[in-house]
């Protein structure tokens, strides 16, 4: 049967539904999906170890926490939450930063909402260094990304914001300086999603921007009654269907400290206004060449493929990653890259609306994917639950990838009704059988993971350099949740931090392959994707009983590969683009050192590194 005529017909039908989403207004605010089929159920983990999660948070010295409406009369009210893992003083330990914003009525008084920067003691807890960084109330923030935008050696943020984004530069001393108007990176609507990637693979990492709606502080949408916005018959805040979308945005990287706004001309500036939140930069077809995937909030998502000259192909509808396995348009958020297969190739595991399964993309090659979502076992727990932030993440040290994702309605009201999954909700955890199959283990892991809360953003990351990979989940009204993962005992690991010379700085799009064990296992060094969060950028692999990698590969994004052999597990190792395995201090930047004989020295790097 030729697929052809049916895909036209489903564009088409696309179509049809985006002129017609205005008229949303007086319909229910999320498309509805069909029920998990006769023979969905939950396949049950039996006869192996789950890692606990245990909440550390009061322990560690986190304070912080996220303001919210209890009522939640605007949707922007409930977008915030973002978690960003990174090492900002490159000592070599994970430092946390938790986006804040204001409610509504707080932001027409010009009130803003602190953030909070969290210093890594290197003994399990944690010293606010907000007020010395400069990051207190920087802006409405949503979340954001990290990156080396001017390969100082000192990774910088980029927040995304309602009314303007702000990127900061990294001084070296704990300190930021706002550089957004030379950058020429505002945006200046409401964005979500944030990521970096070098998409020409100059040497300087471009920054991708994901818009949610046409959201304006001083033209406020009606709410309740005067709205006709419903959910579940209950007044609910206006959005998205019924909003105007925003577009989307891609600022090319000029390797001077400025950015230059390319979103038309490479075709990725999502002209016709979808609802834009999650976004992560991939080779998805092993090109060489990264790749875009955007989540839209209730209708389809986009894979833009890289044609390597500058322009992209949107391939969502035609890849079988737009919609659900019945052609349905979902309410995406969050986005996680993973090869959980061991074939070599990324697939995507999308976050969605209650009343909605999240989606599982089997990745199998020459731009095709599968939605394997209820034959993996990952869809009917996640129906009744509003998903945000997610990851692959190898929890158990076995060296297959599992899955976690948070919850947490958008409408307060839902818990008054019944059946609605209530405002907070549990968490989601599946672990990794080996068979392409993922069982449920949300209530094996400890009782962290089945706490009720209001959950947005999250990132995953070795806070305490113990070679178990934890989660950091941030929460509406409440504090974020540190869960230190305990691991399984008797599992070997191994992780790799890479610092590029003629590539960017901080290596992103970089492919490492490495075979241990007998089995092979592939990642790429990414900024942003989750849910408006980052994790961290050091590759972390489970390796089971094995105790060495027998061959490690690292595709550079500057195209350059280079082989090791023989690396003894349990470690972290330093990987510097040229020279191979480093000792740790060869990658950390010389804080004494003035800003501009460090990019000098970089420079330098770049000129006389070979491809």
């Amino acid at each position: 049967m030729n697929p052809q005529p049916l895909l036209r017909l489903r564009v088409l039908l696309v179509g049809v539904a985006m002129l017609l989403a205005p008229m949303a207004l007086s319909q229910e605010q999320h498309p509805a999906a069909p029920p998990p089929p006769p023979n969905a159920r939950k396949v049950q983990c039996k006869g192996r170890p789950v890692p606990q999660l245990e909440d550390v948070t009061e322990k560690a010295g986190i304070r912080f926490r996220h303001i919210a409406n209890p009522l939640s009369t605007y949707i922007v009210e409930s977008m915030s939450g973002g978690v960003i893992l990174w090492d900002y003083d490159r000592d070599g330990w994970l430092d946390i930063y938790f986006t804040n914003a204001p409610t509504i009525e707080m932001a027409l008084r010009k009130e803003s909402a602190r953030g909070a920067l969290y210093h890594n003691n290197h003994n399990g807890t944690f010293s606010d260094a907000t007020d010395k960084s400069g990051l207190a109330a920087p802006c409405f923030a949503m979340g954001g990304a990290v990156a080396d935008y001017n390969n100082d050696g000192w990774p910088d943020l980029y927040l995304t914001c309602l009314g303007g984004n702000v990127l900061f530069r990294n001084n070296g001393d704990g300190t930021f300086t706002d550089v957004t108007a030379k950058a020429g990176v505002a945006d200046g609507r409401m964005s979500a999603g944030a990521a970096f990637g070098d998409y020409d693979r100059d040497g300087f990492v471009d920054l991708m921007v994901a818009n949610y709606v046409d959201f304006q502080l001083d033209h406020l949408p009606p709410f309740g009654g005067k709205s006709l916005c419903k959910y579940r018959g209950i007044d609910v805040y206006c959005g998205p269907r019924g909003m105007k979308g925003a577009g989307d945005s891609l600022f090319h990287n000029n390797g001077d400290g400025t950015f230059t706004d390319v979103s038309k001309a490479a075709g990725v500036d999502d002209p016709h206004g979808y609802y834009g939140l999650g976004v992560v930069w991939a080779d998805f077809n092993n090109t060489g060449w990264p790749d875009i995937y955007v989540a839209n909030d209730t209708l389809p998502n986009f894979l833009y493929r890289n044609d390597g000259k500058g322009k992209f192909t949107e391939m969502g509808l035609e890849s079988g990653t737009a919609l659900s396995e019945t052609g349905s348009e979902q309410a995406s958020m969050g986005v996680a890259l993973g090869d959980y297969l061991h074939n070599g190739r990324p697939s995507i595991y999308v976050t969605n609306f209650g009343d909605d399964y999240n989606d599982l993309y089997r990745n199998d090659g020459n731009w095709m994917f599968t939605d394997v979502s209820y034959a993996s076992g990952v869809a009917f727990p996640s129906f009744p639950l509003v998903k945000w932030g997610d990851a692959f993440v190898d929890l158990d040290n076995d060296g297959w990838l599992d899955l976690v994702a948070v919850s947490g309605h958008v409408y307060p009201q839902m818990e008054k009704v019944p059946a609605s999954g209530g405002y907070a909700q549990t968490k989601l955890l599946h672990m990794n059988q080996k068979d392409g199959t993922f069982c449920d283990a949300g209530n094996l892991a400890g009782p962290a993971l089945e706490e009720r809360r209001v959950s947005r953003g999250l990132a995953v990351g070795d806070l305490f350099n113990d070679g178990n990979v934890d989660v950091v989940v941030e929460d509406l009204d409440s504090a974020p949740m540190i869960l230190q993962n305990h691991g399984v005992s008797g599992r070997h690991w191994v992780s790799l931090e890479l610092v590029g010379t003629r590539s960017n700085r901080m290596a992103i799009g970089a492919r490492v392959k490495i075979l241990a064990g007998g089995m092979t296992q592939t990642d790429e060094v990414r900024s942003g994707g989750s849910y408006i969060s980052q994790s961290d950028f050091r590759l972390h692999f489970g390796l089971g009983s094995a105790e060495k990698i027998e061959s490690l590969e690292v595709r550079w994004p500057s195209g350059k590969v280079e082989t090791f052999k023989n690396l003894a597990a349990d470690r972290f190792y330093a990987l510097l683009e040229g020279e191979g395995v480093v000792p740790a201090e060869r990658i950390r930047p010389v804080s004494h050192i003035s800003r501009c004989n460090v990019v000098s020295m970089v420079q330098e790097l770049h000129r006389k590194s070979p491809l």
